[in-house]
């Protein structure tokens, strides 16, 4: 996420770092490379230039020029400007008031509006104690209305039963009726998108606006799009009018320019991120914690959210006092590796640690994908129930057995029981100094 930014931010600041003192000059040539750092990375110009003066004006204040640690100051103040560009502070979706509420997603077409909805739903539905109904209104797309039937199966939470003959407006009047009259205390409505914005698709969501009155008008965004995502917020917003964005796709080659440049030129808050195709692969959007992740400085708060949604406690507790005895085996390695596996991908967790970037470049070690981790619990599961409680027992012929079960070489069995030893290496370690459980086992699995 935001590498090309990242890499040109962190160069800027070396620069910085590296003068003995700051002076006027040297502080004006770091913060131009900063500003055309934020240009590549699609930033809207006159959100970059109105940045870097900010920056600029307190970077050559008394406080930093005569600090012990300029540079230091100088990169403290870009994360605090950053932070306030994107929005300051989290914010939540506002669902008070008389239920059932009702939220609706807009934007253009593939920006991701369905997955969003059903992903929007089961956050919700976690996190809040929601009853969501999804409501599928885009009658348009081809099979639009079946994807979001197929994925509230999948995430189990209703979807009203709409049809492609029907008009947007009969299906959400049904939808609202049938949340009256039902359990569900929120309508997420996924409505239809074009190829580009026209008067014919905002006439439609004015009207869905007025029969609704929703709590929340969201933007689905593509944030690989740049500036187009900016745009797009624009017309939306002058358009309906809207709460909030969503910011899709942030997991690939997203430069930046969309998440630095939609609070300032629309107005509106990021609330929520997609970081992946599952449907838990959505994330609510915190404007310091994406401002340190952008300097390079990790993001602990959420590495650590993620562990505590997946962590299970009771075996947490089990595992604490296999810990501290020094009786760690393979079950208890595979089970730890499940849970990993739900927080999302190694690349996403590593990104989370402060300082890890910089190792992984150039290290792929501390980069295993995720074909490696299903083959490490492949060859586990080779494994018969003694020889994962007793790996001592593993001799030639058996990791020949369990290579062949696992389709992998011999050698990659060996591989995996090695890191293994290493990993039993520490837990006596930790079991000596006390053990504090999950967060330190995850903490190696993580390496």
């Amino acid at each position: 996420m935001f590498e090309g930014l990242q890499d040109r931010l962190g160069a800027a600041f070396t620069k910085l770092r590296g003068q003995g003192k700051l002076t006027e000059d040297n502080i004006k040539s770091g913060l131009r490379e900063v500003r055309l750092a934020l240009l590549e990375a699609d930033v809207h110009y006159q959100v970059a230039r109105d940045f870097v003066n900010k920056v600029r004006e307190r970077s050559l204040g008394q406080e930093v020029l005569s600090s012990l640690t300029p540079g230091q100051q100088v990169v403290k103040i870009v994360h605090e400007e950053l932070t306030e560009l994107m929005g300051s502070t989290h914010q939540d979706l506002d669902l008070t008031g008389k239920t059932p509420h009702s939220i609706m997603l807009v934007g253009l077409q593939g920006s991701g509006k369905t997955t969003t909805a059903a992903k929007l739903a089961r956050h919700l539905a976690a996190t809040a104690k929601e009853k969501p109904l999804l409501v599928p209104a885009d009658v348009y797309r081809p099979a639009a209305i079946d994807q979001l039937k197929t994925l509230s199966g999948q995430i189990n939470i209703p979807a009203y039963d709409s049809q492609p003959g029907q008009k947007p407006e009969a299906i959400c009047q049904g939808a609202l009726f049938q949340a009256e009259t039902s359990d569900r205390s929120l309508l997420i409505v996924d409505t239809a998108g074009r190829l580009h914005v026209d008067d014919e698709l905002m006439a439609e969501l004015s009207r869905l606006k007025k029969l609704l009155r929703p709590q929340e008008i969201i933007l689905v965004a593509d944030a690989m799009t740049g500036q187009d995502a900016v745009n797009a917020a624009l017309q939306f917003h002058q358009q309906v009018g809207l709460t909030g964005v969503v910011l899709t796709k942030m997991d690939g080659d997203a430069r930046g320019g969309a998440a630095l440049s939609i609070k300032a030129t629309v107005g509106v808050p990021i609330k929520f991120i997609g970081v992946g195709e599952k449907m838990d692969a959505l994330d609510a959007f915190h404007p310091e914690r994406m401002a340190s992740q952008i300097l390079g400085m990790g993001d602990v708060l959420s590495l650590i959210e993620k562990a505590q949604a997946v962590v299970d406690q009771k075996e947490a507790a089990k595992l604490a006092k296999k810990l501290k005895k020094s009786q760690f085996d393979l079950e208890d390695f595979l089970t730890q590796l499940r849970q990993l596996k739900k927080m999302g991908s190694m690349e996403q967790i590593l990104s989370m640690v402060p300082g890890v970037n910089k190792m992984m470049k150039g290290a792929k070690d501390l980069n295993p994908d995720g074909k490696e981790l299903k083959q490490t619990e492949a060859i586990i599961l080779s494994m018969t129930a003694q020889e994962r409680v007793n790996p001592k027992i593993l001799n030639g012929s058996r990791r020949k057995r369990i290579a062949q079960g696992a389709g992998v070489s011999v050698a990659d069995v060996n591989k995996l029981m090695k890191n293994f030893q290493q990993m039993q290496k520490m837990v006596k370690n930790m079991g000596r100094k006390g053990a504090r459980g999950m967060g330190d086992l995850q903490s190696f699995l993580g390496s």
